[in-house]
């Protein structure tokens, strides 16, 4: 608490903050706009309360909002929104103030907390009234008198000052803690300030301050008080720290003698300062005139945003003024005649509302009785400078821009004394369409009078009322739409209106939805703006608690701050982000998702803001958002999406200028222009270069061409915005971009845009650096006359900014121009002694072999030995050496006639390389085919084409038994890769060793091949000694094979189904813990590679960098048929299908006919038997190894017809297979 010394009594701080004071003051402070103006948004005036005397006392009510006031008489509670009064009793009556209307009640204060009011008389009592029982109680007295009584925020003390200049402090109990004297040691002029803390002791005592006066005020937020101090020529409201040092002052707008501040009163918040002044001269008719003032502070420049004025009828003038303790911006008055007023402000945005590009997206800031206006358009200047200043005669209380197509610009403001200001470019305006006012006539019916204000003269202007128009219920706000003409109005409660002023008989109806319902907003709206969404018209609102709607739907509960513009919804959270939503292609659900989400990498909606950002203003059609940091500095931002928006109107109406200058300076990748609209882009060529018309800007799109298409990756197109085909299928971008601008450029002046044509043959996909070289050459031949033509060494030097000085040195040698390659390399700062020996010596050699050598120095050795090929008989031998270092033997072939020598050479010397390579028989082919028959054999036979080395061998020819000798060979290499019939077919027919072949055959399983040999060579005998032995243990063999087999799969089988049931109970139990949108609930399919409890890890990230070849093997690891490991499930079901594959593939059909013919019966009834319930037994099992909802899902490709490699590709590619479904059948 704290204490003026000579000063009579004052209450140092209004009622104290709710119990979640600290969360609203937070954000109430982070919604204060320095930019914004204070809107009278209801006053209610009540005339009801009625007493004898004259209010002394005021406050408020926190849980109900009733009014107590206490007068010489009585204390009432009196509520202004019924015009009731709750409850009354008579201080007179009990003896605490004398009858006579003499005493005087020195504070008053709600306690919450004990549901009562206690109050201070100068007599010295403390009295509680009891809100319950309308009984008054005596909490104790003060022989000496009371000079003032003060509460402290929290309730926690209160603190009395007595008529022996002592302070008195008690706890809320009453229950004394101390008393000290104030020791006023000075008189006269000059005062100090004393301040207390909580225990009563002194922290600080200010210096002697000559002109202080009594007023004095407490901040809520703790860090200042408030004081009023007269100077010889002014009367200012200084600020003081606790530590008694002053902190900044603001003059009030008056002189020195004119008025006297009768108190200072800050709201809950600490954001706006009530000065009550009371003019010190009385009128001729000797009454004095009385107003409330209400100051602002941004940019530690102070602002007089409202002035009330009342009349100099003393009956009419406030005697009780305070703050409501709930809602910051409402205050309480009381007259003297019992009559109360109470005033509803919120800060507004006075920002012109206009559309088009005539608006000068200006923002006024109301000062007193000056208009500081900016204009946005032109410049960002920050408050509380501004771009110019209106002034008026009297405070400004309320400014407004119109809102009419192309006449924006003009504003209204309404000054405290009644009177309206139209304002417009160059002056006063000439003529203003439709404006409204409203006001509450004397049933509390809310009118509506549309006013116009026409131009009579060169200073005379006149207003009159065009309509009136009745409203049910209190109107705190309007807003038009100048696109649509809708005009929409806010009831206090919500509600939402529209007013038909359009019409013969203007109306007010209710605002309906597309389907006749009536839509109002569920809480009140301080700011609103009209906007359509997918072509609907809605009201948006944004509540004091950053809750957003639009009509009765919330779409976000985190706003700070929105504007619409151009059918575009801007908005800034408490995130600290700024959003950009395009209306005409979102629904509601659509806006609310948006609003939801955190946005992606590259969404253009989303932007990152400082914190507390606020907007101010949108630039309309422009990219410029304007917003206000928490300090009070400006920023301008252009937001991606009314960038981009911006981009597609222009490049859709082919103003590629503005796009490129646009782009440019936002740095938005140039590729756009053409990935856009490809089509229009390559049709309108010349267009684009006509407007651009700067080969700076030319080169500069050419040389931000890239492959990637924009529009899909950094600016993805708008969900309405249909995809735009290329139009040249198979080619790449950048090379179509760079042949049409070229071509368009050489049909319009290939003079004047010759270093950007050079330009489109560097940037190809595939560089033209030879094309662009031997221009630059043709250039310094024929210099051209033309005015603007660039010179041969400016176009080298330009292509030497563009490319590497060696890159361009090597390709123009690669020209086989030596006067280009001179002109390069003297340009290229090089050595004269790197290039000149070397270039002599080019200049020197025969032209075939002066290229060769350009060409090997070069590396290119395709043309090189192109050109070598052309050097004769003694270049053969380089040539060839050529084409080993570098494997040209194709290119080699090709340069040489088939029947010369140079062929064969090159011939055998690819079939050497071919043999080094694993590839024996390309390279006997290649070798038979030049004449080198005995080669091709030995080629032949290593890679086992036994029917080449037979032909070649023949056509040798060999001997007889050299013949023989090699086809035993080749037919022991034959056997061994499991190749019976033909190893029997070479000993038979080439060996002439029937029997040989006879027993490969019977190795091989063969059985009917064997029966024909046997029979044609007469050796019957062999089919006791050795055919049937070896049917009989192929039968056994064959047998137990599918014991096993059957074996295993039914071991699998059942270990599968134990798996998947141990997965559904898992994702069961997770369902039953999680509720059924757990999103972890799918992990727990039946194809699910993820078991409940599993050891495994399942990270794959190195797995990624890995080889195909380790990815593969990794994969296969995967599929580990280990109890518990991650992918059992899967290597069980890859498992059973490579069984089922193993067995349907098996040779049974020739055993068992060979089993019947030599009459093994029954061997031969058990092994279809065995093969027969083998495939009945994986047949019944397919529908439960494969079930029918799993052949559809995202599993791996496996089943009864799948092999590993199928089952390891689907694994790599990760795509949707067609399980096999079927039946397997002998």
């Amino acid at each position: 608490f704290l204490h003026t010394t000579a000063a009579k009594h004052r209450q140092c701080s209004p009622r104290p903050p709710p119990p979640n004071a600290l969360k609203l003051k937070l954000l109430t402070l982070y919604k204060q706009g320095k930019m914004r103006n204070l809107k009278l948004l209801k006053s209610l005036r009540s005339s009801e309360l009625q007493g004898p005397g004259s209010p002394q006392c005021l406050a408020v009510r926190a849980d109900t909002g009733s009014l107590l006031v206490a007068s010489h008489y009585s204390i009432t509670e009196y509520d202004p929104r019924t015009g009731q009064v709750v409850s009354e009793a008579s201080l007179t009556a009990e003896g605490f103030l004398p009858e006579d209307g003499s005493g005087m009640v020195v504070g008053l204060q709600d306690l919450a907390e004990l549901e009562s009011a206690c109050l201070g008389t100068a007599g010295g009592d403390v009295v509680l009234f009891n809100f319950n029982t309308c009984q008054l109680e005596c909490v104790g007295s003060v022989d000496s008198g009371l000079t003032s009584m003060t509460w402290s925020p929290d309730e926690e003390l209160v603190v009395l000052t007595t008529g022996q200049e002592t302070i008195i402090m008690m706890t809320k109990d009453f229950e004394p803690i101390t008393e000290v004297g104030i020791h006023q040691d000075d008189f006269g002029e000059a005062r100090k300030v004393r301040v207390w803390n909580r225990e009563g002791v002194l922290q600080a005592t200010s210096e002697p301050i000559n002109g202080l006066e009594q007023a004095l005020c407490w901040k809520p937020s703790g860090n200042l008080i408030a004081i009023t101090q007269r100077h010889p020529n002014k009367h200012s409201v200084v600020f003081m720290e606790k530590n008694g040092l002053l902190h900044g002052d603001f003059t009030l707008p008056f002189s020195k003698d004119q008025a006297k501040v009768k108190d200072l009163l800050w709201n809950s918040d600490s954001t706006v300062l009530a000065v009550w002044l009371e003019d010190m001269t009385a009128g001729e008719d000797e009454q004095v005139n009385t107003s409330i003032q209400l100051w602002v502070v941004g940019n530690y420049h102070w602002y007089l945003k409202q002035s009330l004025d009342f009349s100099r009828d003393s009956q009419k003038a406030p005697v009780c003024v305070c703050w409501d303790p709930e809602r910051p911006l409402r205050l309480h008055v009381v007259t003297r005649s019992w009559i109360s007023v109470t005033y509803d402000w919120g800060w507004t945005t006075g920002r012109s509302p206009g559309l088009d590009a005539t608006d000068n997206a200006n923002v006024a800031v109301i000062d007193g009785d000056k208009i500081l206006v900016t204009n946005f358009r032109q410049c960002v200047v920050p408050p509380p400078m501004c771009s110019f200043e209106l002034q008026l005669t009297s405070p400004v209380n309320q400014v407004t821009f119109l809102c009419q197509p192309q006449r924006t610009n003009q504003l209204a403001a309404l000054t405290s004394d009644g009177q309206i200001s139209v304002y417009s470019q160059g002056g006063f305006a000439c003529l203003v369409a439709m404006t409204a006012i409203t006001r509450m006539n004397e049933s509390g019916i809310y009118q509506f009078f549309h006013i116009h204000v026409v131009n009579l003269g060169l200073c005379t202007v006149c207003f009159y009322f065009r309509s009136e128009i009745e409203v049910d219920g209190v109107v705190v706000s309007m807003i038009h739409c100048s696109q649509t003409g809708t005009v929409a109005l806010q009831l206090e409660d919500g509600r939402i209106r529209k007013l038909c002023w359009d019409r013969p008989e203007p109306s007010v109806e209710d605002w309906r939805d597309s389907s006749g319902c009536a839509i109002n907003f569920p809480v009140p709206c301080v700011q609103t703006a009209l906007g359509s969404i997918s072509g609907e018209e809605y009201l948006f609102g944004l509540t004091d608690r950053s809750h957003l709607y639009a009509g009765d739907t919330e779409l976000a509960s985190n706003i700070s701050s929105f504007a619409v513009c151009n059918d575009f919804l801007l908005i800034t959270t408490h995130s600290h982000t700024c959003r950009c939503l395009q209306l005409s292609v979102l629904s509601v659900k659509g806006l609310q998702a948006a609003l939801a989400s955190d946005g992606g990498q590259n969404d253009e909606t989303l932007r990152r803001v400082e914190r507390g950002s606020r907007i101010v203003t949108v630039v309309p059609q422009d990219t410029r958002v304007i917003l206000q940091m928490p300090r009070g500095n400006l920023e301008t931002v252009h937001h991606r999406s009314l960038v981009l928006a911006q981009l597609r109107k222009w490049l859709d109406s082919l103003r590629f200028r503005d796009s490129f200058e646009c782009m440019r300076k936002l740095r938005i990748n140039l590729n756009l222009m053409y990935d856009h609209n490809p089509k229009v882009f390559l049709e309108n060529m010349e267009t684009f270069i006509t407007q651009l018309n700067s080969i700076s800007h030319i080169n500069l799109f050419l040389t931000e061409l890239k492959e990637e298409d924009t529009t899909g990756t950094m600016y993805p197109r708008p969900e309405c915005s249909p995809a735009q085909a290329q139009p040249v299928s198979g080619q790449k971008k950048v090379d179509v971009v760079c042949d049409a601008l070229r071509s368009a450029m050489e049909s319009m002046d290939p003079n004047k845009f010759f270093l950007s044509i050079l330009t489109t043959h560097v940037k190809k996909s595939v560089p033209e650096l030879e094309v662009a070289l031997q221009k630059v050459h043709e250039l310094r031949v024929n210099p051209p006359d033309a005015p603007g033509s660039v010179s041969a060494e400016e176009a080298l030097k330009y292509l030497l900014f563009l490319v590497n000085v060696n890159d361009l040195y090597e390709h123009s040698l690669g020209t086989y121009d030596f006067d280009l390659v001179l002109m390069v390399a003297e340009k290229s700062q090089k050595d004269p002694k790197e290039y000149l020996p070397f270039l002599n010596m080019l200049k020197n050699l025969e032209p075939n072999y002066q290229r060769y050598t350009i060409d090997k120095h070069l590396k290119r050795y395709r043309k090189a030995l192109h050109h070598l090929s052309k050097c004769g008989e003694e270049h053969f031998r380089e040539a060839l050496l050529l084409v080993k270092e570098q494997k040209l033997y194709s290119e080699a072939l090709r340069l040489y006639p088939t029947d010369g020598a140079h062929y064969k050479a090159l011939s055998c010397a690819y079939a050497e390389h071919l043999m080094e390579q694993q590839q024996a028989e390309q390279a006997g082919l290649l070798l038979w085919r030049c004449g080198e028959p005995a080669a091709a054999l030995q080629a032949f036979a290593s890679s086992s084409s036994w029917r080449n080395a037979i032909c070649a061998a023949q056509q040798i020819p060999l001997p007889p038994d050299q013949l023989a000798l090699l086809a035993r060979d080749l037919a022991e290499k034959l056997t061994e890769q499991r190749r019976f019939s033909e190893a029997a077919l070479l000993l038979d027919q080439y060996a002439k060793d029937c029997e040989e072949a006879i027993l490969a055959l019977v190795t091989g399983s063969v059985w009917e091949e064997a029966l024909r040999l046997i029979y044609m060579h007469n050796r019957q005998d062999i089919t006791e000694t050795n055919l049937k032995p070896a049917l009989l243990e192929a039968f056994s063999t064959q047998t137990a094979f599918l014991e096993a087999q059957v074996a295993t799969f039914t071991r699998h089988r059942t270990r599968l189904a134990v798996v998947r049931e141990q997965k559904e109970k898992a994702r069961l139990d997770m369902l039953d813990d999680d509720g059924p949108d757990c999103p972890d609930a799918e992990l727990y399919s039946e194809a699910s590679s993820v078991m409940s409890g599993s050891k495994y890890s399942h990270s794959n990230s190195r797995i990624s960098s890995r080889s195909s070849k380790n990815r593969r093997k990794a994969e296969r690891k995967k599929l580990s048929l280990k109890e518990g490991s991650p992918m059992e499930d899967r290597a069980l079901m890859y498992a059973l299908g490579e069984i089922l594959t193993t067995v349907d593939k098996m040779r049974v059909h020739s055993a068992l006919k060979a089993l019947v013919l030599f009459q093994f019966d029954k061997q031969a009834e058990k092994l279809q038997l065995a093969y027969d319930d083998a495939l009945q037994t994986m047949e019944a099992a397919v529908p439960e190894v494969w079930p029918e909802g799993l052949q559809n899902s995202q599993a791996p490709l496996t089943g009864p017809n799948s092999t590993a490699n199928s089952i390891m590709a689907s694994f790599q590619q990760q795509q949707r297979p067609a399980a096999s479904q079927g039946q397997h059948n002998v």
